[in-house]
């Protein structure tokens, strides 16, 4: 058996553009002053030092313990803050809502700034007969820990909905968008449901493509009209107080008779430029005053002048 000779030499290659030497243990190598332990071209390798490269891997130099991070509740980091609902509502208080704490340039206030609450109008009007009806409100400015806000939308809950379709009728619905007085764009949404005429003897009650859309024409006029005639403010108060279905089935029953008729959504699709004054008549203007008692008049005494001043 012959061998040959084989010379070996550190490998030195380029990763990432530096130069990096083979670890000299896995290709049998180990230096000492700079040189071969071994004789050139000898592939004896049983006086080779058992030493490890320390620094090549940086993992080996980690210890386990104390290197992942204790967990920390979050909730430390957060704070509480008031959701105030504007003066039209029974009820101004209307919740909590939660936000990390002011640190470095993410100031929490920022942050707050147009979040956008659901809420009962049951809850807010304490009447549970309202409780169909949701209310969007949107957070406008933050004075101390107090969000105040303004109104962004109404909606109707489902199962309201769902228990006002029915079989044997027609739904006629209809939209449209008005700018109120303050410039707000609102996009109003109507639904109403027809309905068997006294004495019917028929099951069904459906309204004809034409009837359809004179009722669709009588709902935009209406809407339109209660949009265009006032500021969100006077708006909003008509949409939770006043009936409008009523009388939009009140107006179209010379067409064809209606019932069920709400005004099913309200979107507030564009807004003005942001007011302080303006958000501040939502919160204060509708706040008693201590005017005080009626007083009765004062009636002067009349007296008749007599002689020596004497009655």
């Amino acid at each position: 058996m012959y061998f040959t000779k084989l010379t070996l030499y550190p490998v030195v290659f380029l990763i990432a553009g530096q130069e990096q030497e083979i670890d000299k243990e896995q290709k049998g190598l180990a230096k000492e002053g700079g040189r071969p332990f071994f004789e050139k071209g000898s592939l004896d390798c049983s006086k080779r030092p058992l030493t490890m490269a320390i620094g090549k891997n940086k993992r080996l130099t980690k210890s386990k313990k104390g290197s992942r991070k204790k967990a920390v509740d979050p909730f430390l980091k957060k704070e509480w803050y008031k959701l105030i609902a504007p003066s039209i509502f029974a009820q101004k208080d209307c919740g909590k809502t939660l936000i990390t704490k002011t640190q470095g340039t993410k100031i929490a206030s920022e942050y707050l700034k147009g979040r956008v609450v659901e809420l009962s109008l049951a809850d807010l009007n304490k009447n549970e007969a309202l409780s169909y009806r949701k209310i969007k409100l949107c957070v406008e400015d933050v004075q101390g820990y107090n969000c105040l806000m303004n109104f962004h939308g109404m909606d109707m809950t489902r199962d309201k909905l769902c228990s006002l379709i029915r079989k044997k009728q027609s739904i006629i619905e209809a939209n449209v968008d008005c700018r109120t007085t303050d410039g707000y764009i609102v996009r109003l949404f109507c639904i109403a449901f027809t309905k068997p005429q006294d004495n019917q003897i028929k099951a069904t009650c459906y309204a004809q493509s034409a009837q359809s859309r004179a009722i669709r024409a009588k709902m935009v006029q209406i809407m339109s009209e209660l949009g265009a005639k006032g500021d969100l403010k006077s708006l909003v108060k008509e949409l939770i107080s006043a009936p409008i279905g009523e009388q939009i089935a009140r107006e179209a029953s010379g067409v064809f008779p209606i019932k069920d008729c709400y005004i099913r959504k309200v979107k507030v699709l564009k807004k003005p430029k942001f007011d302080v004054t303006a958000l501040m008549e939502w919160h204060n203007a509708d706040e008693a005053q201590d005017v005080g008692q009626a007083v009765a008049p004062v009636v002067e005494e009349t007296t008749l002048a007599g002689s020596g001043g004497r009655l």
